[in-house]
């Protein structure tokens, strides 16, 4: 009998617990996307075969000398990040100023926008710079940051059509602050 008492006590505290926390189900889930909008421009971008010289360097390891290379391809385009009406909905509910933390790129080899991955151990090699920025805060619902990047990659097939990702890291402020990312995926024409 005790032990019958002692497992519907520790039952009845588990689900106590349980009830005071908040819901986790899909819609519970802050979606960046029904908030932050972006803009780009030149979409698909151009590549251009004019990269400067900027090189990059391939580690061969095994007493083998490093190799230095050339980018085949550069481009240059620009993302407009703003935030929208729904960042003042209850499910969101930002604090503004919201600031714009980091931004980093990343380059894919693709046909026909999508992306196909390297085989036997190629990589895709490129760097991703901000050349210009309007700020890195936005003040208010329907306030937005330009920023240009350059991209100069090299992929594995030799072709110029790529996918560019930009990961656009947020946070908004309170004395908790909400952080999240903005994804913004770039075609390159081939």
């Amino acid at each position: 009998m005790m032990h019958r008492v002692r497992t519907t006590l520790v039952l009845a505290a588990v689900a106590a617990h349980v009830a005071c926390q908040s819901p986790t189900s899909a819609s519970d889930v802050l979606d960046v996307d029904d908030f932050v909008d972006a803009a780009v421009s030149p979409n698909p971008a151009n590549a251009s075969t004019d990269t400067g010289g900027k090189t990059y360097r391939v580690v061969r390891g095994n007493n083998q000398p490093d190799e230095v290379l050339p980018y085949h391809y550069t481009a240059v385009f620009t993302v407009t990040t703003s935030i929208n009406s729904s960042a003042t909905d209850d499910s969101v509910d930002l604090t503004f100023p919201v600031t714009i933390t980091s931004a980093s790129g990343k380059v894919e080899q693709a046909s026909g926008g999508i992306v196909t991955p390297p085989t036997g151990g190629d990589t895709e090699h490129y760097e991703s710079i901000i050349l210009s920025s309007s700020g890195s805060t936005i003040s208010a619902v329907g306030g937005s940051v330009t920023t240009v990047f350059q991209v100069w990659y090299t992929l594995p097939n030799g072709r110029r059509e790529a996918r560019l990702t930009e990961a656009i890291a947020m946070t908004d402020k309170t004395s908790s602050p909400k952080s999240f990312t903005k994804t913004v995926y770039i075609n390159v024409s081939p």
